[in-house]
Parts: C-alpha cells; structure tokens; sequence
C-alpha cells in the first residue's frame, strides 16, 4: 500500500493526494505534523528516496533559517531536527514498498503509480 505523507496545507501535497484518488490503487494518508514520522522512519524515508537527510529539509521555513541555515550537522542530527519540528520535512513524499519519492513536481508520483 502507497503511504502519503502529507500536508493538506500544500498545494503540492493536495495535487499528489488528488492523483492518488484517481489512480485507484489503496494508499494510507500520514499528516505528518500530527503523527509526526520517529527518526527509524525518517531513516527508511531517506534510505529508500536515496538521498541525504539535509536534502529532505524545507530551507524556507521560519525554524530553519533562524536555528538551521548554514550550520553543518550529522545526518542523525538533521534527523532530530525533523522530528522536533517536522515542518522542516519535505512534501509530499510517497512511499511504496522499497521505493519513495518526493512528489515535487507532481509528475514524480507516476514514478509510485507506476505509469
């Protein structure tokens, strides 16, 4: 099953929502900003989008600019800054078995669907 994890408050995140609707296949919907993903799976996220933790970090928002930007930090490190204010994460981000994407542009989520 394609997990979303999403944020209704984005645009993006809406559209990817929207194409999930209409692809017809079963997907789970994760408001990160409530259940907000533990570090194992902020690990596994990153792991299966193949791609460092820092590249999963909104650089735009309020939080990261004033406590973050231009700090160097451990992998762990940025992993704990996405839980503590899970904000930071990027969205929307599709996950299907081993596969994930960042659905940014919008055309990424074909990559889950499988189209």
């Amino acid at each position: 099953m394609i997990k979303i994890y999403h944020n209704n408050r984005c645009s993006k995140s809406r559209c990817a929502l929207t194409a999930l609707e209409e692809s017809g296949q079963e997907f789970e919907v994760i408001n990160y900003l409530q259940t907000v993903p533990t570090a194992e799976e902020l690990r596994e996220i990153v792991d299966k989008l193949g791609v460092k933790p820092h590249e999963l970090i909104r650089k735009n928002e309020s939080i990261y600019i004033a406590d973050y930007k231009g700090k160097e930090l451990s992998d762990e490190e940025w992993i704990a800054a996405m839980v503590a204010y899970p904000i930071l994460i990027e969205r929307p981000i599709l996950v299907s078995g081993d596969k994930a994407v960042i659905a940014r542009p919008t055309e990424k989520i074909n990559e889950i669907l499988g189209e």
